[in-house]
């Protein structure tokens, strides 16, 4: 370690004792070991992976250090329930901590998108109909209106009481419903042109946000702000990016654009009102090419674009370009139309992703969604891939620590490391000395504090060896059985990840009918709270689910004593973006397979493989369903990426353990 990092490594140490202490808990080595890591990042400004497995403390690991930086340091998330965590709870606390300590700037303050926050000036003046008329909620928006009217309420009792105006502290309500009391960025009119600026809710958080030390934010804002150049965070020293497995699929998710007729029919519409010419019937006929063209045009990726598809996007780019063109100047001193900016907003909207999708670029995907009955068939355009603009404008200028409890894939940090633009050759030796780099190198470490769990001990990984590998047509009968068998060992006690929603359903259906005296809850029953509260509550349940389940519940204790997933979780090989990307990597002379699908897989595994082992005394199995992972080629990479669990393939052995936890004996 460099002797700037060992310069702080004492005060880091310190404050972190009297923050444990402070608050309760127990100082853990890892703990110890990632702050003082954190620290030395920041001093000697080379960036830095920290897999910090479940209940190292890795909260305040990265917050001690950030509170010590002499500069801003910026938290940013990728869920809302970390950032709520982190704004409503750890951080409030920490402050009664060692908010008093001399030296430490313990102000902080939370940055979300402008759509998160309630605007004032649509509430009073009224949110434009499709034609761009203001009108009132309690006119026009019948079954609606009683919610607008009570989320307009709200937000003039939050103003009133210079509250948040978030979206998460609002009374509940639908995203429908919450657009008539918000705006995005381009419908915004300017808070220097707005009569309600001095009170505007996302102002407000902005400034807060200047004055303070900490600023949390999510994945998404930190990748408009550092990566697409729009300023939406003050300016900063340093981030920490927590759930950082996540952070290359969120910043493709923020870059991704969507385009379909009817949205350009919408802007056109809301434009007639304000263009004198003809540019907004022109661009109403745009859209009703490009609704023929999407309509003829084979859902998928386009690795050729259908020539009738690229003259409507062209079409669609031109007569935005003019419609937005012949919006007339606001008059200096005037009161600002809210209605005509955010006419023009969405006009340039739709400018701006026909823009991109015309280029037809070798840096972008583009594909058509199948639509449904309920939703139109889609345009969507994604990046190819996202590290490049990763390390040119979010490493390049700033030091960023990620961390994570999953980020070494296949054991080792290479793959999550490239995933976001450091390179392998850049990795800095645990104790070497910075030493000197290339101007546009980017040397980082990477760390692996441990956990404070003995997985061997806790947690048995079984690999249903026996089963048929699964099959497109689902889960057969085999798979079936072998779930109710366990189930029944178990005795409820159980968390199913399935690869679909049909799988999840089609488990849950035949565990009903094998083990009636059991309640199976599947996902899609209820929201997704209730049916982990039911789960919670009651023992002697399971609960089937999908995606939703696999990274986001928390469940320690006697509930969850068998996770069950029921087959490698690969991206299907129709996704457009994960197929273009499998293909770039090969076609770069590298596995494709390896570097996209298998890594995809690991990830989720690891995530899955997880929900089971929250606390030190929590005991269960891990099964997977799918022999692959035991005897495939890659079997190894994506074992390497999982908790390091006591493994077997053996039926028998599984069960005499579930049964002995369940207290029902063999």
């Amino acid at each position: 370690m460099t002797t700037a990092a060992t310069d702080q490594a004492s005060p880091v140490r310190d404050l972190l004792a009297t923050a444990v202490a402070a608050l309760g808990g127990q100082q853990r080595d890892g703990q110890v070991a990632m702050a003082e890591a954190v620290a030395g990042a920041f001093a000697d400004k080379q960036h830095l992976l920290v897999q910090a497995g479940t209940g190292t403390g890795k909260s305040l690991g990265y917050l001690v250090p950030a509170l010590l930086h002499d500069q801003r340091v910026v938290i940013a998330t990728a869920t809302l329930a970390l950032q709520h965590q982190l704004v409503e709870r750890d951080l409030p606390r920490l402050v009664r901590a060692v908010g008093t300590v001399p030296g430490v700037d313990a102000s902080f303050a939370v940055l979300k998108g402008r759509s998160n926050y309630a605007c004032l000036h649509r509430i009073r003046e009224g949110a434009p109909d499709d034609q761009g008329e203001l009108i009132q909620a309690e006119d026009a928006l019948g079954a609606m209106g009683r919610t607008v009217l009570e989320l307009r309420a709200w937000a003039e009792r939050a103003a009133e009481d210079r509250g948040t105006g978030e979206r998460d502290d609002a009374p509940r309500h639908t995203d429908k419903e919450w657009r008539q009391v918000s705006v995005t960025a381009r419908e915004c009119v300017g808070a220097s042109k707005c009569p309600f600026g001095e009170e505007c809710f996302a102002e407000r958080a902005k400034e807060k946000a200047q004055k303070s030390h900490l600023v949390v934010t999510n994945h998404s804002l930190l990748a408009i702000d550092a990566i697409e150049g729009i300023p939406m965070i003050p300016e900063y020293d340093a981030v920490v990016i927590d759930e950082a497995h996540e952070l290359a699929a969120r910043v493709t998710q923020a870059a991704t654009d969507e385009l379909w007729a009817a949205e350009v029919e919408r802007a056109a519409r809301r434009s007639i009102r304000h263009v004198e010419g003809d540019e907004a019937e022109e661009l109403a006929d745009a859209a009703d090419a490009l609704r023929a063209a999407i309509t003829d045009a084979p859902a998928g990726r386009f690795e050729t674009v259908p020539e009738a598809l690229a003259d409507a996007l062209v079409l669609v780019r031109d007569a935005a370009r003019a419609c937005a063109g012949a919006f007339p100047k606001a008059e200096a001193g005037s009161e600002p139309d809210a209605a005509m900016t955010q006419a023009k907003g969405m006009v340039q909207e739709v400018f701006a992703t026909a823009e991109r999708m015309a280029a037809n670029s070798e840096a972008d995907v583009l594909w058509r969604t199948e639509g449904t009955d309920r939703i139109p068939p889609t345009l969507c355009i994604a990046p190819l891939q996202v590290w490049g603009q990763m390390r040119d404008k979010l490493l390049a200028d700033n030091t960023v620590v990620m961390t994570s409890a999953t980020l070494m894939l296949g054991g080792d940090f290479a793959t999550v490391a490239g995933s976001v633009g450091l390179k392998p050759s850049e990795r800095v030796a645990p104790e070497a000395p910075r030493g000197e780099w290339p101007e546009d190198a980017q040397p980082w470490r990477g760390l692996d504090v441990g956990s404070p769990f003995d997985y061997r001990k806790q947690g048995i990984l079984y690999v249903a060896r026996h089963l048929p590998p699964p099959g497109r047509d689902g889960l057969g009968p085999a798979q079936l059985d072998e779930i109710a068998e366990l189930v029944d060992q178990a005795d409820g006690r159980t968390l199913g990840l399935f690869s679909s929603r049909r799988a999840a359903q089609t488990a849950a259906e035949h565990v009903r009918t094998a083990l009636p005296h059991l309640t199976t809850l599947a996902q899609g029953e209820a929201q997704l709270p209730e049916l982990a509260r039911q789960f919670v509550e009651d023992p002697y349940t399971c609960l089937f689910g999908t995606l939703g389940l696999w990274q986001g519940l928390d469940v320690p204790g006697d509930t969850c004593q068998l996770v069950i997933i029921d087959r490698i979780p690969f991206p299907r090989p129709d996704d457009p973006l994960m197929s273009a990307r499998q293909k770039a990597a090969d076609q770069a002379g590298g596995n494709g397979f390896m570097q996209v699908a298998a890594t995809h897989a690991a990830l989720l595994l690891a995530q899955g493989a997880g929900r089971l082992i929250r606390t030190t005394e929590d005991r269960g199995v891990v099964a997977v369903l799918d022999p692959r992972l035991a005897t495939a080629r890659y079997g190894s990479f994506l074992r390497a990426s999982l908790p390091p669990m006591w493994a077997t393939s053996d039926p028998t052995v599984v069960r005499q353990a579930l049964g002995r936890l369940s207290g029902r004996g063999a």
